[in-house]
């Protein structure tokens, strides 16, 4: 059987309530640090021994001379693992289903199955002292042979950034990040780029916007935009529900929801 909408949410619920009667009992000094939902990565790591999941689900679509392309990610699973207290280890694996709809009909040839596989690595470089910013540098690469027929690419995709972050009050801050990644089939570089804005409404309820994109050696270059809300019910789990689009030609609609814990 096929995932469906109502899978998703029903999963990232009994997950979600299952960990906060035990997350209530785990409460740490310090409140959760997650690299989701954004795509601006937090700038700091987990910390020496510390296990932590970030998953979700989300939508896409873009729709060009009456051709629609849906795009539904059921498991978004980032696992980030302390390594040493400035240093992570980094998993992830997307389960994505793909639908062409033509003048509104639904093409037979669904895509579906696994992403490449994400392993990569996270290093605390820099506190943030005297007006510099804290600074993390992260790097991933996407094994072939970790995806299904219908995601596998020719080539092997390998990423950079650097993260970097200010706290601009005690209510809101500012991280960037900054790199170039190499894949989708191509042999041509793309700068990375994202500037995320982060206020916090209440001790447990926060928002953000975003700005992301990349820019290809010799393509045109791809601008987004999200924003969205978390809820925090105790430090050591989060909530997001976000929604964006692209500036440029490439994506309608983003939806998407998940947790932290």
């Amino acid at each position: 059987m096929k995932p469906t909408n109502k899978l998703i949410l029903t999963g990232i619920f009994i997950c979600a309530f299952g960990f906060i009667s035990y997350a209530q009992e785990s409460d740490t000094a310090d409140a959760i640090v997650k690299d989701r939902p954004d795509a601006t990565e937090a700038s700091s790591t987990v910390g020496k021994g510390v296990l932590q999941f970030e998953t979700g689900g989300l939508y896409e679509s873009f729709e060009e001379n009456n051709i629609k392309s849906e795009a539904y990610t059921y498991n978004t699973m980032l696992v980030r693992y302390g390594i040493l207290d400035n240093l992570e280890f980094r998993l992830g694996w997307n389960f994505v289903e793909g639908v062409t709809k033509v003048n509104g009909n639904k093409l037979d040839n669904v895509a579906s199955g696994l992403s490449p596989l994400l392993l990569g690595v996270k290093l605390d470089i820099a506190e943030e002292k005297d007006g510099m910013p804290e600074i993390a540098l992260i790097g991933h690469v996407f094994p072939l042979f970790s995806a299904s027929t219908d995601f596998r690419p020719e080539t092997t995709g390998v990423d950079f950034r650097f993260s970097l972050s200010h706290t601009l009050s005690e209510k809101s801050s500012l991280g960037y990040n900054i790199g170039a990644q190499w894949g989708d089939d191509s042999p041509e570089a793309a700068a990375i780029y994202t500037l995320a804005y982060g206020y916090s409404i209440t001790d447990k309820i926060g928002f953000y916007a975003e700005l992301y994109g990349d820019l290809p050696e010799d393509s045109s270059a791809n601008h987004y935009w999200d924003a969205g809300f978390t809820y925090l019910p105790c430090n050591d789990l989060q909530f997001d529900i976000y929604a964006g689009t692209s500036i440029t030609d490439g994506q309608d609609l983003l939806l998407g929801m998940g947790l932290s814990y």
